[in-house]
């Protein structure tokens, strides 16, 4: 239904700012820009949708392989002792710990496909122990928030869609996104413990967050001492090393637990291929608007007023371009995978905006969207204080992103 409202919104303000051009300016070239734009940027998009076919299908077979050698199982048995923390209210025996295990697991290996239904699994078994069925409960806040704060070790489709594009070295968004995703999560975290006074303090919650903080804050420490060009290099070469070594562990665990790896992989590989082509007529759709507004003006408007809003208070301006997808990001995410794409386009996928753009896709997760099909699942129509703490994690994943991308490609 979002995306819906934002697709009418784009075609009604390119055609009223075409329409004012062709009155006011007696531009007669808009329309026919912009009628080019829809068949120049449907072509791209299935392009696009059709090139991802290989990559997307060979990172969907690593993927399936981890998940039947136990990463996913390994991921949860690290995290048990934190999250039965964060969810006090939840009995100690109850089977939604496994599920928000495995959930919040698979989120973070970037497998949407396994972490939807176990999520929505984990909402109707802490439902069972919710005291007022149409008001969500502390637990299922937190959980919702954690899901919407977009923590992902892996950016498997944003490296994809960079590889298409001909970025040099997809991989080189890795770290930035690591780091942006998880100041999201930790502010959406803070906000949730702080409305539910969850205590912050207890040595197990602060080990892991120092852990992970400080682990943070020395990587961005490092790289804040390096020139740009080492930056570049430093960064290429621990992506790649560290996304490789992921896929070798994977296949290692995959053969040391006996499952048959090249059949995992194939079973992965059916899935990727068949994301691909369900992608071609949304992906088509979002670019096409996209384009309709670009090509009419509109969005050049309103980049120049946020740019200048921007400089007036005497900040750099450079992020600008990629704003869009930041502001979609909590509405639709084929809304800010569409402008990321357009961005990268635009500007180029190796420019600050082009990455900076990246960035944002996965800092954050879909807002709005979670909330409403995890919510709605269970019936709760009283969601309290989550959208508030879910929005705090989505600006502080785009500030952080902001800042990071400056240290890094600035």
């Amino acid at each position: 239904m979002v995306l819906n409202y934002i697709w009418i919104f784009f075609f009604a303000v390119a055609f009223a700012v075409a329409l004012g051009k062709l009155i006011f300016l007696g531009d007669t070239e808009v329309f026919s820009a912009i009628v080019s734009s829809t068949f120049d940027t449907a072509k791209t998009g299935f392009e696009i949708s059709l090139g991802l076919t290989g990559v997307l299908t060979l990172w969907m077979g690593i993927m399936k392989i981890g998940e039947r050698g136990g990463a996913v199982k390994v991921l949860s048995w690290v995290i048990t002792p934190f999250f039965r923390r964060l969810f006090p209210e939840l009995p100690p025996n109850s089977p939604a710990y496994g599920s928000i295990m495995m959930n919040i697991a698979a989120n973070m290996l970037g497998l949407d496909n396994a972490a939807t239904p176990v999520g929505l699994k984990a909402m109707q078994q802490m439902q069972e122990s919710n005291p007022r069925p149409e008001r969500a409960s502390n637990a299922q806040i937190m959980f919702l928030v954690l899901n919407t704060s977009g923590l992902t070790v892996i950016p498997v489709s944003i490296m994809v869609y960079r590889a298409q594009l001909g970025a040099a070295n997809p991989a080189d968004i890795f770290i930035p996104i690591l780091l942006a995703t998880y100041c999201s999560t930790l502010a959406g975290l803070i906000a949730v413990a702080v409305y539910q006074r969850i205590n912050l303090f207890d040595r197990v919650v602060l080990a892991y967050i120092l852990g992970g903080t400080l682990a943070v804050g020395g990587v961005i420490w490092y790289f804040a001492g390096l020139d740009r060009e080492t930056i570049t290099r430093v960064s290429g070469v621990a992506s790649n090393v560290i996304l490789f070594s992921i896929i070798v562990a994977f296949i290692a665990m995959g053969a040391w637990r006996r499952v048959n790896v090249y059949d995992a992989f194939i079973d992965g590989a059916k899935e990727g291929f068949s994301v691909a082509v369900k992608i071609i007529p949304y992906l088509v759709a979002i670019l096409v608007a996209v384009g309709v507004f670009r090509a009419a003006g509109a969005m050049d408007l309103l980049m120049d007023g946020l740019r200048w809003a921007c400089e007036a208070c005497g900040l750099n301006s450079d992020f600008i371009p990629a704003l869009p997808t930041a502001l979609m990001k909590p509405l639709s995410g084929s809304g800010a995978r569409g402008l990321m794409i357009d961005t990268m386009t635009t500007y180029g996928a190796d420019s600050f905006a082009g990455r900076l753009a990246c960035a944002f896709q996965g800092a954050t997760d879909t807002t709005f969207y979670i909330l409403a099909v995890y919510f709605g699942s269970v019936g709760i129509k009283n969601t309290r204080y989550a959208v508030p703490c879910g929005l705090i994690a989505d600006l502080a994943g785009i500030v952080a992103a902001i800042a990071i991308c400056y240290i890094f490609f600035g």
